[in-house]
C-alpha cells in the first residue's frame, strides 16, 4: 500500500489558506474530498466565517463531505475510506479546542499516530494551520503554552509532510 501524501498549510488569518488548499486538494481527484473542520460557533463572527467556507465549497463543481471534528481527532478514522482526499482546517481552532479539557501530551501523540494510520487509506491529507508565532511571546502564561504547542505541532507537520506551503496575500510560497 503506498501512503498517501502529506501537504501542510500555513498563513496568517484571511491570508487565502483555505481557498489555496481547497483548490489543492480538488486537483489530486482523490475519491472523496473531506472537509474536517475544527471550528466550533461560539460567536456570530465564527457563524459567519463558516457559512462563508461552507457557500464557498458548494460552488465548486466537486462534491465534499463535511466532518465537524473539534475535538477527538482520532475519531476520523472510523468515516474515512480508502482513497479518500482530506482537507483539515484547521489545526490552530482544534488545539485551543483541546487545550484545557485534555493532557496535552496525549493528545499530540494520539494525533500523530492518527495522521500515520489516515495516511495508510488516503490519497492526500491537507493540513491548514494559522500561523500565530509571528508575534512576541505573551505575558499571559496559557497564551505562551499554546504557542509552544503550536510551534511543536507545526515543526513536526512540516517535518513529516510531503510539501509545506506558506500563504501571505493569497499567494502560497512552498517551502518544502
Amino acid at each position: 500500500m503506498v501512503r498517501g501524501k502529506l501537504v501542510f498549510i500555513t498563513g496568517g488569518v484571511r491570508s487565502g489558506k483555505s481557498n489555496f488548499a481547497e483548490q489543492y486538494l480538488m486537483n489530486e481527484q482523490a475519491l472523496r474530498n473531506v472537509y474536517v473542520a475544527s471550528g466550533v460557533a461560539t460567536d456570530k463572527e465564527m457563524e459567519q466565517r463558516i457559512e462563508y467556507h461552507q457557500r464557498d465549497r458548494a460552488s465548486y463543481p466537486v462534491e465534499w463531505v463535511t466532518i465537524e471534528q473539534s475535538r477527538h481527532f482520532e475519531q476520523l478514522t472510523a468515516v474515512i475510506k480508502q482513497d479518500d482526499g482530506i482537507l483539515w482546517d484547521c489545526v490552530t481552532t482544534w488545539l485551543a479546542n483541546e487545550l484545557y479539557v485534555s493532557n496535552m501530551e496525549q493528545v499530540e501523540k494520539r494525533l500523530f499516530e492518527t495522521i500515520d494510520r489516515l495516511l495508510e487509506k488516503v490519497k492526500v491529507m491537507v493540513i491548514v494551520s494559522n500561523e500565530v508565532l509571528d508575534e512576541h511571546l505573551s505575558i499571559y502564561e496559557s497564551v505562551v503554552r499554546y504557542q509552544q504547542w503550536i510551534g511543536r505541532i507545526h515543526q513536526r507537520l512540516v517535518i513529516n509532510a510531503d510539501e509545506a506551503y506558506e500563504m501571505e496575500y493569497g499567494l502560497g510560497h512552498q517551502w518544502k
